[in-house]
């Protein structure tokens, strides 16, 4: 049998009452403090790039592009909130409850307001390329401005509800100091279940699959009519090479969000409690590694992107006309 002395303590101080610090090696701890540190830095400050791009330039002040400012500042907090996950890399946890609290419905809300963005828009492109004659009267920017915020109040309201037994009862579920716990009910998880992960992976798969069917019989339709008219060989590659960077784009939008999901909802829902801790790291770093792709999915493939780093990175863009500029 383990002596406290034998046993290394979250606070030795408070002896039966603190909790077990997990034992872990130098190596895994190193590896843990870089492979975090790294999806900090990335996430911050390829999602503040593109917070900082769409904002300045008027050019870009479009609805599409608010739905990308949208997802870059929801991905933006993720990533400030994995300050919080390398505290948790020793296994304990010394911020308080409140904090935990905090920190924890934070993610949550935050998390879901990042899968909202995602589906608002799988919308736009539904709509851009299934109806592109209704597109501009369909899609205004103020209608996405409602979107938009309609998508994090009810984030914020729903998240709020799914931990209310937190707030009401702070700290209830925590069975030793040094543990940051976040329980919810059976219906509360239920419910998170299918509005932040089920109901967005169905309306995602469905508007990208419609959206890749058109798309395939918009450029096969185009490549008919062209051949016919003029150069056949030429014409026919081109077309080719378009349907395939349709299809690759399309699939990797759709298996990087699952695969970044699906662990952390397999994992935190099959479990009776939710417990944020050391050992379920590695989903919730696969859950935030998304916010480090998201810009680079949405964003680095668009050459007005590009245009904009360089002018950011070359201080160009604190000169006073800069947010007039031509970078389309």
């Amino acid at each position: 049998m383990e002596t406290l002395e034998e046993v290394e303590l979250c606070f030795p101080q408070l002896l039966n009452m603190s909790c077990k610090r997990p034992k872990r090696s130098h190596f895994e701890i190193i590896m843990s403090y870089i492979i975090l540190s790294s999806i900090i830095v990335l996430s911050t400050t390829l999602n503040l790039l593109v917070i900082i791009t769409i904002s300045h330039f008027k050019q870009l002040h479009t609805p599409t592009n608010l739905l990308l400012l949208s997802l870059a500042v929801s991905d933006f907090f993720v990533g400030l909130l994995m300050f919080f996950q390398i505290m948790l890399i020793d296994g304990c946890w010394y911020l308080g409850t409140f904090i935990c609290m905090l920190y924890t419905c934070l993610g949550y809300i935050i998390t879901s307001t990042s899968v909202g963005n995602m589906v608002l828009i799988c919308a736009d492109r539904y709509v851009a390329i299934c109806h592109p004659l209704h597109y501009s009267t369909k899609v205004t920017q103020k209608r996405v401005q409602v979107c938009v915020s309609l998508c994090w109040i009810c984030s914020i309201i729903f998240q709020i509800l799914v931990l209310k037994d937190n707030f009401e009862q702070p700290g209830s579920a925590i069975s030793c100091i040094g543990e940051c716990v976040a329980v919810s009910n059976y219906i509360a998880e239920l419910a998170d279940l299918i509005l932040s992960f089920i109901g967005p992976v169905i309306v995602i798969i469905v508007l990208y699959m419609r959206v890749f069917v058109v798309a395939v019989s918009q450029a096969r339709a185009m490549r008919s009519h062209i051949v016919a008219v003029t150069l056949q060989g030429s014409v026919k590659v081109n077309v080719k090479k378009s349907e395939i960077k349709a299809a690759r784009t399309l699939g990797v939008v759709v298996v990087v969000f699952l695969i970044c999901l699906c662990p952390y909802y397999i994992v935190f829902l099959s479990a009776q409690d939710a417990i944020i801790n050391a050992s379920s790291s590695f989903v919730i770093c696969m859950l935030y590694f998304n916010s480090c792709l998201n810009p680079i999915i949405y964003a680095f493939f668009y050459p007005w992107f590009r245009k904009c780093i360089k002018l950011i990175v070359t201080l160009e863009i604190l000169r006073p006309d800069s947010c007039e500029a031509n970078i389309l």
